[in-house]
């Protein structure tokens, strides 16, 4: 073992073995910090297995994860937790033993975080679709429940009406309300930034260095929407053409673009999966075509669609219908064509193309594109001990408990399951998620599984959906009957459902903790 001795009760390692363990406990050693997170090499072994052997060693454990991209004010202040707590002395480390001497430096001067005097029953870190519609449920199952609801945001936005804000259907204003106004009553919210989990203590660490405490834990923080990660894009946005439905303020722009553009290309692009609503690229592709055919003007019109995937739509009953607006809007399908970079004031997009083991790059000219961002859990999220080696919290798929720590569960587009990121789903799971932790609370285990369920409204034209909805595996699960729906074709009754019914069974009804056609599916038990 390579150890080197920072002070007298902290010293530093490079990656430790679990047959290590024997000498560092030999060596005089009372505690292991893990700072490495999971996922690293494919050689690591995992906190868990370390933790085990630590612990027949008599050694306390802690994981405190580092990225590899540098520590964090929250990794401090954890870090500061476990130095005042754990007997010492403490080795730790990581990859080569330098992250954990950086993060030692920087807790030396963090305060750790004063123990909360409230113990909530449940802290829901999140106030979008998922944890508004989770905390809901919970109330309406009891009323007792002290809850607390962790969302900095004063504003709710309805995000699968951005479609249609794009194409001109309803206005911006339409999806949006105050957050106060959908905050279920009963309630603490909590209007701050979450900033980490200290899962092992039972807290959520908060941007203002203060924590939360709680008996079980809902964690549903969404997306990061990742701009920056296509060079040029966060400085062209909402100008020279260059538009996304994916924020709130932009989707009225791309409504001007597609009537103002009579002539030149439209470029719509995909990045790698997951995204949420991953639909929702070529959506805004069909809505534009539609328009346009309707001023007559598609036939001037080159249009491109280049997704990062392999396929047009990942569940293949859907393809065929689809086909047929690609081939009727004369729209050229590019695959394995990610967007890298963009100059906005040359209109111009540049995209890596593979071919084989070959990759090239490719500059487009554009009078119009629509841009989907890579999208990826959030800072605090991935660099948390509840992170799987995606950066999403790491969850049983049908049950969305946490796989590591029982009284935590996870849902919507921060949770690892596999399904579509959509708000289908996560109407879908909020119900799951909270009679599971009622049953957590009573100390048993989960009760209800979730089966993957996503929907995904194919705008192939206006005024006619084409209304996918599945479950793991890309198994279909229609929620009518097929003489009324069917999902691989497209249906008039499908636009009324998006256009007129799903808002109002959303703000008055998902928000309120009504399952309408969601009720959980409820584990056989023996």
């Amino acid at each position: 073992m390579d150890i080197k001795t920072l002070s007298a009760d902290f010293s530093v390692s490079p990656q430790i073995l679990p047959a290590e363990l024997a000498i560092a406990a030999a060596q005089g050693f009372k505690s292991i910090i893990c700072n490495r997170p999971d996922g690293e090499a494919d050689d690591q072994p995992d906190a868990a297995v370390v933790r085990a052997a630590a612990q027949k060693e008599g050694l306390a454990f802690a994981y405190v994860p580092v990225m590899s991209t540098g520590v964090t004010p929250a990794d401090a202040v954890l870090m500061a937790d476990k130095l005042a707590e754990l007997p010492k002395p403490i080795l730790a480390y990581c990859r080569s033993g330098a992250r954990s001497g950086k993060i030692w430096e920087m807790a030396k001067t963090t305060a750790p975080v004063a123990v909360p005097s409230i113990i909530y029953d449940v802290v829901i870190v999140g106030g979008g679709s998922a944890g508004i519609a989770t905390a809901a449920s919970l109330l309406n199952r009891n009323r007792k429940l002290k809850i607390a609801v962790i969302e900095p945001s004063e504003e709710h936005y309805y995000q699968p009406g951005w479609t249609l804000v794009g194409a001109g259907i309803f206005s911006a204003e339409f999806t949006k309300r105050t957050e106060k106004s959908v905050m279920p009553k009963g309630v603490d919210w909590i209007k701050k930034a979450a900033s980490g989990f200290a899962p092992e203590d039972n807290q959520v660490l908060l941007a203002d260095g203060s924590a939360l405490s709680y008996r079980v834990l809902v964690a549903c923080p969404g997306v990061k929407l990742d701009w920056d990660a296509i060079s040029g894009l966060s400085e062209a946005l909402g100008k020279n053409g260059v538009t996304s439905n994916y924020r709130y303020d932009l989707a009225p722009y791309t409504n001007r673009l597609v009537k103002d553009l009579k002539r030149g290309r439209a470029l719509f692009t995909q990045p790698p999966m997951p995204i949420k609503c991953a639909g929702a690229p070529q959506k805004s592709m069909y809505l534009s075509c539609s328009a346009w055919e309707r001023a007559g003007v598609l036939g001037d019109i080159d249009v491109q669609f280049h997704n990062t995937g392999a396929v047009l739509f990942g569940v293949a009953a859907y393809v065929p219908a689809l086909m047929e607006y690609v081939e009727r809007y004369k729209a050229h399908l590019n695959f394995e064509s990610k967007l890298v970079a963009i100059d906005g004031t040359a209109k111009i997009a540049t995209f890596e193309q593979k071919n084989g083991d070959t990759v090239t790059r490719v500059e487009e000219k554009f009078d119009m594109i629509h841009v989907v961002p890579p999208q990826v859990a959030p800072d605090f999220v991935r660099n948390s001990p509840l992170a799987a080696a995606s950066g999403f919290i790491e969850v049983n798929e049908a049950t969305l408990q946490h796989v590591r720590y029982p009284n935590v569960f996870a849902l919507g587009d921060a949770c690892s399951a596999s399904n579509a990121k959509t708000m289908a789903a996560a109407r879908k799971q909020a119900p799951v998620v909270a009679v599971n932790v009622l049953a957590a609370l009573e100390g048993k285990p989960p009760v209800a599984d979730y089966d993957g369920y996503g929907s995904c409204p194919l705008t192939v034209e206006r005024g006619k959906i084409i209304l996918a909805e599945f479950g793991y595996g890309g198994k279909l699960l229609p929620s009518f009957p097929n003489w009324l729906i069917d999902g691989t074709r497209p249906s008039r009754l499908s636009w009324l459902l998006k256009d007129t019914i799903l808002p109002p069974i959303y703000w008055h009804g998902m928000l309120k903790g009504r399952e309408w056609m969601v009720n959980p599916h409820m584990i056989a038990t023996a």
